[in-house]
């Protein structure tokens, strides 16, 4: 018994040696592997002279800069997707426009792109500074094999444009396919019933119609006209082509082939991919015998150092540009999200951090929870009272996305941004047939009339209905006077531009809804101005990303859970079937992230989407 004692004590003190020596090294290995890191000195990919800058048109451009679980998604998954934020390719053209070692940027739409998933108000910014380039001297080529409206509005700020020739154009206009619940709800026996304001705010509409209202087609069809009439006025200008003419090709034509393309005047020429290599070549002056042409890619070129170029800034005086990308929740809110206590954090501490002088708003958001905009919109007036507050308007800054930006100092926007839909709703659900057609029956024991309104398993009563539109009326006779004050408008006057309806951003500022056309970049030299900063400063930005070693060492099970896709399916196909069970799924993720404690919410319509 002893000697197993024994043996049994030996045995666990070894194992728990070897344990403590394996992790010793582990970790003094990982710490000398993190140390090498840290003080290893990248100077920066080098770039040679007569170089083209190769800009892929299927890269994922964002606001904000990938989250800790999406980083940490990608790491495991062993697939490298390029991804930059707008921030990042606008400066980065901006360096090119400066590096006399560049001579040209080439537009690569040879593969699926994913610029589709950008709006036209950021496509715009991209397009601006690709102008820029090109009357710096840059010569600017586009390539492509499958052209849609975005790629090509993008594209056609080139010199020259090639298309392959089995390729396609698309130019049919634009259109806008919302989805409606309201038979499937009907038919499985889920009642829903809304209290809202605002003939225009068609945000339930989903859920208890089965088409567009008139109102709401109204709306949609101006939006539509906006976008489309800056898309034609805009691609014409740079192919000297007639906006009418466009619209025509439009209307008769919608896709077309790669000889009609260019005798339509939509290309320059139709030839193959190595045809525009051997002329990018002769531009570099590459050797006859390379492969391709002297090129860096745009997301490693980004990593150029800027004082090689003298337009680094090292300064004390900061201007925090703040994202707020995504759907306005209640509380801390989770990635892709704009937590409106999470973001109020971030203006109480730039309020008080004297380094700050100046913030930027960039707002990329359909709105959502009414509550939490509220919560945001008073950080974002006390720290106006302190230091100039300025709202960058990105595709979509509407219904709560534009509550936050109303007690602003400035509120720039593109013309195709989608803004305004000032108007609140509630939405009330009920499984009362669902469950008595499966035999489930409920009942109820109350102290007082309205004790049991929370409830799903009857309808709301007349009473019941009264007291939630009561709640509706105050909130949104709030999002009012918080727009005329904050845009210094007469109350009348929004009363009638509100109504939840929807604006793009060249009609708002016809209406008082924003001071100024223009992208990021001119907010940012605004507040430089307006903090009297001059070319004094540079910027920070939030909210902060978690550093490796917090992603490394400071993940959650859940966040792991997350990261790694067990939670949520994402379907992922360029079918047009899979493709509308994309926009269910996001009908229900739009639900799941409704969670107003008052269940009162400022947002887009629900599905509102420009194709």
């Amino acid at each position: 018994m002893n000697n197993f004692i024994k043996q049994t004590f030996a045995s666990v003190l070894g194992s728990l040696l070897g344990l403590f020596i394996f992790c010793g090294i582990g970790t003094t290995g990982l710490l000398f592997l993190l140390f090498a890191v840290a003080t290893s000195k990248d100077t920066g990919p080098v770039v040679k002279d007569k170089s083209v800058v190769v800009f892929d048109l299927s890269m994922n451009i964002t606001d904000r800069e990938p989250s800790s679980s999406e980083a940490f998604q990608q790491t495991l998954s062993g697939v490298e997707q390029e991804r930059m934020t707008l921030r990042s390719v606008l400066d980065t053209l901006e360096k090119v426009r400066r590096d006399k070692r560049i001579v040209g940027i080439y537009l690569d739409g040879t593969r699926t792109s994913a610029a589709s998933g950008l709006g036209f108000a950021s496509l715009k910014e991209i397009r601006k500074a690709l102008e820029e380039c090109r009357a710096a001297g840059k010569k600017v080529v586009a390539y492509g094999m499958d052209w849609g409206k975005r790629e090509y509005y993008l594209s056609s700020v080139a010199d020259t444009i090639v298309l392959n020739p089995l390729g396609l154009m698309e130019i049919n206009g634009l259109s806008s396919q919302p989805m409606f619940l309201a038979g499937a709800l009907q038919k499985y026996g889920i009642g829903v019933q809304v209290v809202r304001v605002g003939k225009f705010k068609g945000a339930v509409e989903p859920y208890i119609l089965t088409k567009l209202s008139p109102e709401n087609r109204e709306q949609t069809q101006k939006l539509l006209d906006d976008v489309w009439g800056e898309w034609r006025t805009t691609v014409g200008a740079s192919r000297k082509i007639n906006p009418q003419k466009l619209q025509a090709i439009a209307d008769n034509q919608a896709i077309l082939e790669a000889t009609a393309a260019k005798s339509s005047g939509l290309v320059d020429r139709v030839a193959y991919a190595d045809q525009v290599i051997g002329e990018l070549k002769e531009l570099t002056g590459s050797d006859k015998d390379d492969k391709t042409f002297r090129q860096i890619d745009l997301e490693e070129y980004a990593k150029v150092p800027n004082n090689s170029l003298s337009v680094e800034r090292n300064s004390k005086n900061k201007i925090a540009v703040v994202y707020a990308e995504g759907e306005i929740v209640d509380g801390k809110g989770e990635d892709g999200q704009v937590g409106g206590d999470r973001f109020a954090k971030i203006f109480n501490r730039l309020r008080q951090d004297k380094d700050v002088k100046a913030i930027v708003l960039r707002i990329n958001s359909p709105g959502g929870s009414a509550t939490a905009a509220e919560v945001m919109q008073r950080e974002v007036r006390l720290t106006r009272e302190a230091k100039p507050v300025i709202v960058s308007m990105g595709d979509v800054a509407a219904s709560g996305g534009y509550w936050i930006a109303s007690d602003s100092n400035r509120i720039f926007a593109e013309p195709n941004t989608i803004t305004g839909s000032i108007g609140v709703f509630g939405v009330l659900f009920n499984g009362q047939k669902l469950a008595n057609n499966n035999g489930i029956t409920w009942d109820s024991v109350k102290t007082a009339r309205y004790a049991d309104t929370q409830t799903v398993a009857r309808p709301k009563s007349p009473q019941e209905l009264a007291i939630y539109q009561r709640s509706v009326n105050r909130i949104y006779n709030l999002f009012l006077n918080k727009v005329s004050q904050g845009r210094k408008l007469p109350g009348q006057k929004v009363a009638e531009i509100a109504q939840g309806r929807v604006w793009s951003g060249e009609a708002a500022k016809q209406i008082g809804l924003v001071d100024e056309i223009g992208g990021l970049n001119a907010a940012i030299e605004y507040a430089a101005k307006q903090a009297n900063l001059d070319k004094d400063w540079q910027l920070q930005e939030y909210p902060k990303q978690s550093s490796f070693e917090e992603r490394l060492f400071g993940r959650t099970v859940e966040e792991t859970r997350t990261a790694l896709g067990i939670e949520k399916a994402q379907i992922k196909s360029s079918n047009p079937l899979t493709t509308e069970f994309q926009k269910l799924q996001q009908e229900v993720e739009i639900l799941q992230n409704m969670n107003d404690p008052q269940g009162v919410y400022a947002r887009l319509p629900f599905n509102l989407k420009i194709e």
